[in-house]
């Protein structure tokens, strides 16, 4: 075995190495931690943490079904049909992921608030107010503003399942007599389960975790809140473990019972004919129907947002449908809060550090597994892919637990005194994935053969890579980069929970803090909520410039 040979095997062990710390150690030190048959015991004969276990579900349950509903009918129009726009509307179903749900649940509010726009409406066509966001309301607009934010994911993954549907199949049904519906029903559904089981999964676990929008809307009966409120007892109450395990477990049981319901039967594997089917092109007003349909959803899906926008442009929006005075007042407010300017730089200097961490960790695992192909590489992918399975709040709450248990975490990691590598690492291990997705993609899409033949003229391996490799894929770099910097910016569980001194606030928690003061605070709130949401639609824009139309890959399952 040559020099060579054996660096990339040391990269690859390091690698796993540094995914095994920073990944699987977390995860043991909440299981170790929390999984106490008396922990467990006694979380359940709790009345409310029960509560709050069967209302996540719900929610979980409900805003996936929502989901479904919205992504199967939009996926179907996109891939039977050639229409006006059609090229645009992938891009258009990503505008809802500009902005976290939890601070679009701002804009939410300003919606359906008791003095909102749509009781103004009501009121307006002569009907009494209602409490949308009393009670059980604030149930239902948790499921809708994560519907609204997760249903792209959904779109996605069942858009490449019907791409990957030979043509054939539904050709050779209509020739013996089956109806549209019954080749609907009997053959497209059947093979559509890889795009169910890979968005909805994805849906389900984040909306079951999800913390900052029941947080937002003052929903405390759902566990990751339970779990979030239970930190400051931590040292004394071990209770919040035992519910982060649980949580885990259930996530993992809904993936296992999705892949046993949805799972592919004998006979029913998608697929990928020689060519596509050929889209179908409408004649007279109906080539406008399918766009106008992506029109609508993507309207509703950004209505919260135009409401965020409203929100911090407007001195006074109160019971109207409209705001009633425009002004700056809530930005210069907003930039004048102690919180808010350190905030932007202390999330700029755990984002940057996370780019580098991301990028350099997600390249090299991208070229184990597409270029160097060792022994072993499949370990790497699958823990290089894993944090896609495993709820935010648990590995942020793993952290918490490893600085907690080990006394070298805390000497390197104390949240408390510093949490830059805290935070920066944390925030750089759910993003991995993202860059491993864009480098794939560009080497996948370039000819081994340069690189070869740069080693035949007499170029090494390093000279090779800086040469010809990197120039071929570096918009795919960028575009990882980008995703990387920019989700980290706007993360929220990692930034809830390990940041705990005001000095060291990242963005969401300064927003969330600033949410909370009464008076100006929501104004104030919404303006900086729309400086984040201008920042990462800066980076979708940025990105789709660079990828096209394969821009939907980096959310893919």
């Amino acid at each position: 075995m040559n020099f060579r040979r054996v660096f990339q095997y040391f990269l690859m062990l390091a690698l796993a190495g540094f995914l095994m710390i920073f990944l699987l150690l977390p995860l043991f030190t909440v299981v170790g931690e929390g999984c106490s048959w008396q922990l467990i015991c006694e979380v359940f004969r709790s009345p409310v943490y029960v509560q709050g276990l069967v209302n996540s579900f719900a929610i979980a349950l409900v805003t996936t079904l929502i989901v479904a509903a919205m992504s199967l009918g939009l996926a179907i129009l996109y891939d039977r049909y050639d229409f006006p726009g059609k090229e645009y509307c992938s891009l258009l179903m990503l505008l809802p992921m500009i902005l976290p749900p939890f601070v679009g649940a701002l804009g939410f509010q300003q919606l359906l608030g008791h003095y909102g726009v749509v009781n103004s409406i009501l009121v307006d066509l002569g009907f009494a107010r209602v409490d949308f966001l009393g009670g059980d309301g604030k149930f239902w607009a948790v499921c809708l503003i994560e519907a609204l934010h997760l249903y792209p994911i959904f779109y996605l993954n069942l858009i490449t399942a019907l791409g990957n549907i030979d043509p054939a199949l539904t050709d050779a049904a209509a020739n013996l007599g089956a109806s549209k519906w019954q080749r609907f029903v009997r053959i497209k559904l059947p093979l559509l389960r890889s795009g169910f089981l890979a968005g909805g999964s994805i849906v389900m676990v984040w909306s079951f975790t999800e913390l900052g929008t029941p947080l937002m809307f003052g929903f405390n009966r759902v566990t990751p809140v339970q779990v979030f409120n239970g930190l400051n007892e931590l040292e004394n109450n071990p209770l919040p473990y035992a519910l982060v395990v649980i949580m885990l477990t259930v996530s993992a049981l809904i993936y296992l019972v999705m892949r046993k319901l949805l799972g592919s039967a004998p006979g029913s594997a998608a697929v990928k004919g020689s060519m596509g089917a050929k889209a179908v092109k409408l004649a007279g007003f109906r080539r406008f129907l399918p766009g106008t349909a992506f029109g609508v959803v993507a309207f509703f899906s950004v209505l919260p947002h135009l409401a965020l926008v409203g929100a911090a442009f407007s001195r006074r929006w109160y019971g109207t449908v409209l705001p009633q005075i425009f002004t700056l007042e809530n930005f210069d407010n907003a930039l004048s809060n102690p919180l808010v300017l350190p905030s932007i730089m202390n999330s700029v200097r755990y984002s940057a550090l996370a780019m580098i961490i991301a990028v350099f960790c997600g390249t090299l695992a991208a070229l184990i597994v597409t270029r160097w192909r060792l022994k072993g590489a499949w370990l790497v992918d699958l823990l290089a892919m894993l944090p896609l399975a495993i709820p935010g709040l648990v590995i942020a709450f793993g952290f918490l637990g490893m600085t907690a248990t080990y006394s070298w975490a805390k000497s390197l990691f104390n949240p408390v005194d510093n949490p830059l590598w805290l935070l920066a690492i944390a925030y750089a291990v759910r993003r991995i994935p993202y860059v491993v997705r864009a480098v794939v993609s560009g080497l996948e899409q370039t000819p081994e053969e340069l690189e070869q033949a740069a080693r035949n003229f007499g170029a090494g391996p390093v000279k090779t890579m800086a040469k010809v490799t990197f120039p071929l894929i570096g918009a795919n770099l960028l575009v990882g980069g980008l995703f990387a910097f920019s989700f980290s910016m706007l993360e929220v569980s990692d930034s809830l929970i390990l940041a705990q001194k005001s000095a060291f606030f990242p963005i969401t928690k300064a927003l969330l803090e600033l949410s909370q003061i009464l008076g100006s605070g929501a104004a104030s709130a919404s303006a900086f909520g729309v400086w984040a949401m201008g920042f990462l639609a800066l980076t979708l824009a940025s990105a789709g410039i660079l990828l096209g139309k394969k821009i939907g890959a980096i959310f893919k399952f």
